[in-house]
């Protein structure tokens, strides 16, 4: 086998390919000759079937497939033979056909950037900290109740957290909403689904009382007509309720799967799922952190256009597909995803080639711990276990995301970290 190298590019390169013709015809001919072993066909013995017309009916499928086998196993020690490593599958072209006793055949293909020895100990990383305490795990607790609380009728004036229907119009100067009659709406006051001004104003009235307002509304008020105007707001209480939360017995813990325990088997459950969330989050920032330090140490390297091309390919069939799903159209491009494909090319390129330098692989122990966390999300985690372990893709997907979470705790180990200590909700609800 002739082997040579061409530099079309920075990354580009032309592979020229020569192995002897008797190799390709070698091949061609045990096929051949297995088939006419066990072929079966119509009008022929088993084994019976003449040479030339086993040539006649699968000469060219034998051929081309013998072609593409031998193409498939000498690329590959071409490659290795020239060190060289291939960024995306390589466009391979070849008449098929032996000149002076060899086949030629060229494949063209960008290989990986050099990076060279990467040194992570110059990174300068912010390491946020973070724990559950009690009273994250109250406030937890008092959410869920919330969430399963009731309402009962009263008879008297609203106050704060009560659920009050009212009808409503507003008139802005010859604009009124609705143009006839009154709508209908309901809120929680305090709860920030009306704007404040028209939920205060509820305070104090009780089903039957009537009031006129003046308020100016939000000037992102979903009626366009209404934003940011002042109007006259006639408002009529229907009915006002009293919410009643849940009492912490064992009804309620039951129906959060707590059977046997009580109060310390729920908060102790409660805890644990915080912790898994925080940790979850800390990680991602964490990743975030380290790809962005790492990415902008290396912001002027080269980088494969396919593997760019194909990225942003992707975040398009995912951009059009959650549009689907929510029953739109979008209306993107390869193009307006160019930046971000390129910023996850060069992490998912540099993160590999520091653990490829440091020789860092992938623990099958934690992979086993990701997916049990994750399943454990579901109502029968068994069965989510038995998707992953069912479906390569999904588990190649978990096994790069594991891998991914080693190396960026490597990085954030070896280079200048420093700690930010935060509280519990600073770090699962950021305030922009």
């Amino acid at each position: 086998m002739q082997v040579s190298v061409e530099n079309v590019g920075k990354l580009e390169r032309k592979l020229t390919v020569r192995v002897p013709a008797d190799q390709l015809d070698s091949q061609v001919r045990n096929r051949l000759s297995d088939l006419s072993r066990n072929v079966r066909l119509n009008g022929f013995r088993p084994g019976k079937v003449p040479a030339r017309v086993i040539e006649q009916r699968f000469g060219a499928q034998v051929r081309n497939e013998a072609m593409s086998e031998l193409i498939r196993a000498t690329l590959v020690q071409a490659m290795e033979g020239q060190n060289l490593r291939p960024a995306m599958p390589p466009s391979v072209e070849t008449t098929g056909a032996p000149s002076n006793g060899e086949i030629e055949y060229t494949a063209t293909f960008e290989v990986m950037p050099e990076v060279g020895a990467i040194d992570v100990s110059k990174l300068e990383i912010v390491r946020v900290v973070a724990e559950v305490t009690d009273a994250d795990v109250d406030t937890m607790i008092e959410t869920l109740r919330q969430q399963r609380r009731s309402f009962a009728l009263v008879d008297r004036p609203a106050a704060a957290g009560d659920m009050v229907l009212f009808e409503y119009s507003a008139q802005s100067g010859d604009y009124r909403f609705p143009a006839e009659g009154q709508d209908r709406v309901g809120t929680v006051i305090g709860s920030g689904a009306l704007f404040k001004e028209l939920e205060d104003s509820l305070v104090g009235l009780k089903a039957g009382d009537e009031k006129t307002l003046t308020l100016i509304f939000p000037a992102e008020f979903r009626n366009e007509n209404l934003a940011g105007k002042e109007a006259q707001v006639a408002v009529k209480i229907v009915r006002v309720q009293v919410q009643e939360l849940p009492a912490l017995d064992d009804s309620f813990f039951a129906a959060f799967g707590i059977v046997d325990g009580g109060l310390d088997k729920f908060r102790a459950d409660v805890k644990a799922n915080l912790e898994r969330e925080l940790k979850g989050t800390l990680l991602g920032r964490l990743k975030t952190e380290v790809v962005e330090k790492l990415v902008g140490a290396y912001a002027d390297l080269e980088l494969p256009k396919g593997m760019i091309d194909a990225e942003a390919n992707a975040l398009v069939r995912q951009a059009e597909a959650q549009a689907r799903q929510q029953g739109q159209t979008a209306n993107v491009s390869a193009e307006g995803f160019a930046d971000i494909a390129r910023r996850r090319v060069a992490a998912g390129l540099l993160l590999g080639e520091v653990a490829r330098q440091n020789d860092i692989r992938l623990d099958s122990r934690r992979v086993a711990e990701t997916l049990s966390t994750i399943a454990s999300t579901y109502e029968e985690p068994e069965q989510v276990v038995e998707l992953y372990n069912r479906d390569p893709q999904l588990m190649n997907a978990l096994q790069s995301r594991v891998i991914e979470d080693q190396v960026t705790e490597w990085i954030a180990d070896h280079a200048k970290a420093t700690e930010q200590k935060l509280g519990f909700n600073e770090v699962m609800r950021p305030v922009a």
